[in-house]
């Protein structure tokens, strides 16, 4: 029976939705039982196959018949023959006792392949000759419609055909924490990892907000969690350091206790004049003698107390073995955010009107200062910087609570990243919650990794005496902000003919080619190439120092924009500025960096972040040192072959 699922001619990303059905065979009503049934018959049951591994007994048995534990059992019947009953179960109890905890230890951490199936839900909801069913997850099939809202957990890889507003938590597979925005748009990008195709959806993982529609084309062991479950079976067993110098110290200790042995033997009878039966006796109480029943206790004593430190320190140990490796060590690969460093973002630095501002303060707590060229700017800000701030705080989807009883510290939900651009407007006096009754949103092109770029459309609402509309122009969306962003003291201020306004967020290389004017001193000039080298320099300054940047543009949409898609939309942007923010590194983090070199272990950080920032940071902790390091994409992993990765 195979287990493998259908191999399409061009990616199943790439494909438009009407295409989806008819390279997988399938059909927006579903398939038929009939053809379901003789799917599952050809593809297998949608579950984790385990590879054939020793089983139980095997590996209780191995613990008692390695070469060190074989001199033991045999020390013991020398003992019962050399006439010492007492020492040979001694040494048997010894071997029992190591083989039993050994055996145990490695038992109790063998689990990662049940954990990986735990995972998995038990059942799905599936589209079938046209109407919904509840089936089994093992009985997906490839070309199954699945149906997917909030709080389901996925059962097998597919395709979305439909969604809306659909977040998707990939932690499972990725490490990471937010919840993913989906789309059922084709992508036709071919350097993206499976994880961060916006359009697919994993087994494994779960919605978190929004409904779905998705195309099964990979189950069983062709799904991405499968594929781990396979990494995590295919380990091969190879001895340690530790265990080599073991085997050769039994080999010599068996070949010195024989050989010895047998010279006593020949001794006795020639020069003593005792029986040939008690010269064996004596030559097997000398063989005995040479057996080293303490050294296997004593190095699985030592093993143990290592592994219990480690689980001190929440790391689970397969095997006792493993402890020892730790010493070989020659290379660590680590994530940066929430690892390296705090996962705690901080707004330190704005870049706007062609000038760099200060923020100070640290973490979420709204508490801080504002300094133009190391002068304090008053409270309440105004002008330029308060509309970066206003927009930054519009186009997001986080929040910050206050201490209560359950923390003693401000939290967020959501997003660090979005979270620190509340903060940063907490500290600069504005009120985000009046911001946003002043400006409704109604529409969300969500963050997604080929635009790297978010878009949140909303009605203008403040009267024109307040803040002039944005598209008063109707051949040009071009606008003139003629006074202070104030919150107006009215309850509910009136529209005098709302408008749509969008605020974008992103990468600032991706916004930029977006933009067509900037913000200056309350008008909007041309934005030159000039400006975007500068800007652009900027960026790649901040970056140098360890800052994650993001750039915020506006536009107020014409009349003639009644379809809100990001082509439509994200294009003769207003550029407000650029907030860079910091992820401080953890306080224990430089010294633990500082004893893997001395230990000579070579140090390698894996993040998502732009390659200078991630220098930067890597820097500030020592893990560079000395000349630049080269930065490698996932995309230049994905087409390297293993030995050139080596």
């Amino acid at each position: 029976m195979t287990h493998t699922a259908p191999t399409p001619s061009n990616p199943i990303h790439t494909l438009a939705i009407a295409d989806v059905y008819t390279q997988l065979d399938a059909q927006s009503q579903g398939l038929t039982t009939a053809e379901a049934v003789a799917r599952l018959r050809r593809h297998g049951a949608n579950t984790i196959h385990e590879l054939q591994t020793r089983s139980l007994l095997r590996k209780l048995l191995s613990n008692f018949t390695h070469l060190m534990a074989m001199l033991l059992w045999v020390g013991g019947v020398l003992g019962f023959m050399a006439g010492m009953p007492e020492l040979g179960i001694a040494i048997w109890i010894v071997n029992l006792i190591n083989g039993t905890f050994s055996f145990w230890q490695e038992y109790q951490a063998e689990k990662a392949t049940d954990a990986l199936r735990r995972l998995l839900p038990l059942y799905a909801r599936v589209r079938r000759e046209g109407s919904e069913e509840r089936v089994r997850a093992e009985d997906l099939v490839p070309g199954d419609v699945i149906l997917l809202a909030e709080g389901d957990h996925i059962s097998a890889d597919g395709r979305l055909v439909q969604e809306a507003d659909l977040r998707v938590d990939q932690s499972t597979l990725t490490g990471e924490s937010h919840p993913v925005r989906k789309t059922a748009e084709a992508i036709l990008r071919t350097d993206l990892s499976p994880a961060e195709l916006s359009n697919l959806v994993f087994a494994g993982t779960s919605v978190t907000a929004g409904t779905g529609v998705a195309v099964v084309f990979a189950t069983a062991m062709q799904r991405e969690v499968g594929k781990i479950a396979h990494l995590t079976q295919s380990v091969v067993d190879v001895l340690s350091p530790l265990q080599q110098e073991m085997q050769r110290a039994t080999k010599i200790v068996t070949v010195i206790a024989v050989a010895v042995g047998c010279l006593f033997f020949l001794l006795a009878v020639a020069f003593t004049g005792i029986t040939v039966l008690e010269s064996f006796i004596f030559a097997l109480g000398m063989i005995v003698a040479f057996v080293p029943e303490g050294m296997v206790p004593t190095v699985t004593l030592a093993l143990a107390m290592g592994t219990q430190r480690m689980a001190r320190r929440h790391a689970l140990v397969k095997r006792l073995s493993a402890v020892e490796t730790l010493g070989c060590t020659t290379v660590i690969c680590t994530d940066k955010t929430g690892t390296l460093t705090q996962n705690e973002m901080t707004v330190s630095e704005l870049w706007v009107a062609g000038r760099s501002l200060i923020v100070t303060g640290v973490g979420y707590a709204p508490e801080g200062h504002f300094l133009d060229q190391s002068q304090p700017i008053p409270t309440p800000v105004e002008g330029e910087v308060r509309e970066l701030l206003i927009a930054a705080g519009l186009c997001n989807d986080a929040r910050v609570l206050p201490p209560n009883s359950e923390s003693p510290q401000w939290t967020i939900l959501g997003d660090p990243t979005e979270a620190a651009l509340l903060v940063v407007a907490a500290k600069a006096g504005i009120d985000m919650e009046q911001e946003a009754q002043q400006w409704p949103r109604f529409r969300e092109l969500p963050f997604d990794s080929r635009r790297k770029r978010m878009t949140t459309i909303h009605w203008e609402l403040g009267p024109k005496s307040k803040v002039q509309s944005l598209t008063s122009k109707a051949e040009s969306p071009r606008s003139n902000v003629q006074g202070p962003l104030t919150p107006s003291p009215a309850p509910s201020p009136q529209p005098l003919a709302p408008r749509p306004v969008a605020f974008i967020k992103g990468a600032p290389k991706e916004v930029l080619t977006r933009c067509t004017h900037i913000r200056l001193q309350g008008h909007d000039s041309l934005l030159d190439e000039t400006l975007r080298s500068q800007i652009l320099s900027t960026q790649d300054d901040y970056a140098r120092k360890g800052l994650r940047v993001l750039a915020i543009a506006q536009r107020g949409l014409p009349a003639t924009v009644t379809q809100y898609e990001p082509d439509t939309v994200e294009q003769d942007l207003t550029l407000l500025g650029l907030v860079a923010m910091m992820d401080p590194p953890r306080i224990e983090v430089t010294d633990a960096v500082a004893k893997c070199h001395r230990a000579g272990i070579r140090l390698i950080m894996m993040t998502g972040d732009y390659g200078l920032t991630a220098e930067s940071i890597a820097r500030r902790i020592g893990i560079i040192r000395g000349a630049p390091p080269q930065l490698l994409t996932g995309a230049d992993l994905a087409t390297m072959d293993d030995v050139t990765l080596a």
